[in-house]
């Protein structure tokens, strides 16, 4: 969230960014970073760099050439009348220039694609830490927002690197070289042209102190924005049912207006550099040509001649022109930098725990699961509490409680999305701890009450249990699935295409997919997170069924809401405030008439 001095400061049409804390030597700290990590992917493509280089130097070169050549044509040639050798003179600026040209396009097209190679690795990057990250760190943050930085602020990175890279080291040489020439040239004319250097310094201050907090401020209310859109679209049947329509719209106009107001007042200010740069370029101009006329009249052309004014009143352009680069450019790196402190945020952000020192590959396992006085906690808040129980292989363990007991941090624990801080896990006789977490998921797979389907069609969706399956194993699985029959009723079948939403298909045939989908992974051990709520009662008899071979053979570990659909386990565990307060069989519960009874009834 915005600070609350920054929120505070702004206003429809109205900021006043200078009374803000920025935090100049942290911000000098974190920009310096952002710039040494961005180097370190750009240092990948080393020879390109050094063609784009060299070719930069070789434009900035001939630049600086090309005026001096005119001036010298001004006063050896035109001036005195003299023709001979005039036109190898102007052979020669042709090719100067044709060379210029080249050099131009090589350092662009070589630049391109360095930065388009860094943004791939740097998108790539970002893609693999995203999967590197814990569940529990999706949980808390907007997925639009997430989004965000792997579209906007990379897109961000890249337009910089495509513009500022060469623009900077060019207006770098070529303001060395200017400055150079006209000493030699003239240095009184030279004095008469940096003079304006003051008023430009103070003016870049002023704008760019200015422009920074803004541009991240700005990253920030786009993803803000983009967070949003995607939360609400995600959710447009709950904004519909309650008829919401005109409060979302209202939040997202106050975001927006945000954004717009950021927006603004960044391309605002920044907006001034070039006017204030053409102005002072036009001053540097006027004087260049008073002082230089006067010098010409009253030394009579020995201290000055009409061709050094020619070429001062065009290096006048050179030696502005970088600066009023290197100001636009230091805007555009601002908002680049912001985009990259964003990315390299969620980068150095604390990944899943990597598996222990010598953790082993499980090639098969009967599903043996034992909890020994297991203790969890978050965020210092104790949510297990000497949890220990047995499922032994093929057996079916339900959890059952109030929300917040701890039935889902139960089936997190299993399945290693969190790790136990006491007691012990162990499945065939070993510490879960000593298996990598890859292996032992690959012999698990969920039914979950939220389904999700990926874009795609209906045979890749099922595929995604086992990408090594063939159309008929997919097809066999279906089957098993109870999913066979509305498939085959679809215009395209297996090949019918799916929406993320799986629109177009009801929420039980989702479900029968999602079934399908583990019975292709061919698991050993099963979570259930009560799979057939909300499904009309025909539909439910098919995932029931579908269940029964799907839980054939596996051990099972179902959180149940709804108590009739957990009778038949083997095994029913009764779960408040992190406590188990029973276990056992639903008949050997009931007799007790205990909390599990009082529940029931």
């Amino acid at each position: 969230m915005r600070n609350n001095s920054l929120k505070a400061a702004f206003q429809y049409k109205r900021i006043d960014v200078s009374t803000v804390d920025t935090g100049a030597s942290k911000k000098a700290e974190n920009m310096g970073a952002a710039l040494k990590r961005i180097w370190n992917y750009l240092k990948m493509e080393k020879g390109k760099l050094f063609l784009v280089i060299f070719m930069v130097v070789i434009s900035s070169l001939f630049a600086l050439l090309g005026p001096f050549l005119v001036g010298m044509s001004i006063d050896h040639f035109i001036a005195v009348g003299q023709l001979n050798g005039l036109g190898l003179l102007l052979l020669g600026l042709v090719i100067v220039y044709m060379i210029h040209s080249l050099s131009l396009f090589l350092q662009n097209y070589w630049m391109v694609d360095i930065a388009q190679q860094t943004v791939y690795t740097l998108r790539k990057n970002l893609f693999e830490q995203f999967h590197r990250l814990p569940i529990s760190y999706f949980d808390q943050r907007q997925h639009g927002e997430l989004m965000s930085r792997l579209t906007n602020d990379i897109d961000n990175i890249n337009n910089t690197l495509n513009q500022s890279v060469i623009q900077i080291f060019a207006s770098v040489l070529t303001l060395i070289g200017t400055v150079s020439i006209m000493l030699y040239l003239s240095p009184i004319l030279t004095v008469v042209t940096m003079s304006i250097i003051p008023a430009m310094f103070f003016a870049m201050r002023w704008i760019t102190r200015r422009t920074g907090p803004l541009y991240k401020l700005q990253q920030r209310d786009l993803g803000d924005v983009n967070g949003y859109v995607e939360e609400i679209v995600s959710g447009q049947h709950v904004v519909k049912t309650y008829s919401q329509e005109d409060y979302v719209k209202d939040q997202f106009e106050r975001r927006n207006k945000s954004l717009q107001n950021t927006g603004f007042w960044a391309l605002t200010i920044s907006g001034f550099i070039p006017k204030i740069m053409n102005t002072l370029n036009f001053l540097s101009f006027a004087m260049i040509a008073f002082v230089g006329g006067v010098l010409v009249i009253t030394s009579n052309g020995a201290l000055v001649t009409v061709g050094t004014i020619v070429i001062f009143t065009e290096y006048a352009r050179q030696f502005t022109r970088p600066l009023n680069e290197l100001s636009n450019q230091f805007n555009l790196l601002l908002s680049a930098i912001a985009g990259a402190e964003r990315v390299f945020q969620v980068m150095d952000e604390t990944q899943e725990e990597v598996d222990e020192d010598g953790a082993i590959e499980l090639p098969d396992t009967k599903g043996h699961l034992v909890f020994g006085h297991v203790g969890f906690g978050y965020e210092s808040a104790d949510i297990l509490n000497d949890i220990s129980l047995e499922a032994m292989p093929g057996e079916t363990i339900a959890f059952v409680g109030h929300t917040g007991a701890g039935k889902t941090t139960i089936i997190n624990l299993i399945s290693r999305f969190y790790n136990y801080d006491s007691g012990q896990i162990t499945l065939d006789g070993i510490d879960i701890k000593k298996i990598k977490r890859t292996s032992l998921r690959k012999h698990m797979a969920f039914v979950l009450q939220d389904t999700f389907l990926f874009h795609g069609t209906i045979r890749e969706n099922i595929r995604y249990g086992n990408l090594d399956a063939t159309d008929k194993e997919v097809e066999q699985a279906a089957k098993n699935a109870n999913a066979h029959d509305f498939i085959m009723s679809l215009q395209d079948r297996y090949d019918t295409v799916l929406d993320q939403d799986g629109s177009g298909i009801s929420q039980g045939q989702k479900q029968l997919l999602t079934i399908a989908r583990a019975l292709l992974a061919n698991p050993k051990i099963l979570i259930l997170d009560e799979a057939t709520s909300n499904i009309d009662t025909v539909t439910e008899l098919h995932i029931q069924e579908a269940l029964k071979r799907l839980m054939k053979d596996c051990t099972s570990f179902v959180v149940a809401h709804r108590l009739n659909t957990i009778r038949e386990a083997d095994k029913i565990i009764m779960l408040e405030d992190g406590n188990i307060m029973e276990q056992g069989s639903h008949e050997e519960l009931m007799k007790r008439k205990g909390k599990y009874y009082h529940l029931y009834q």
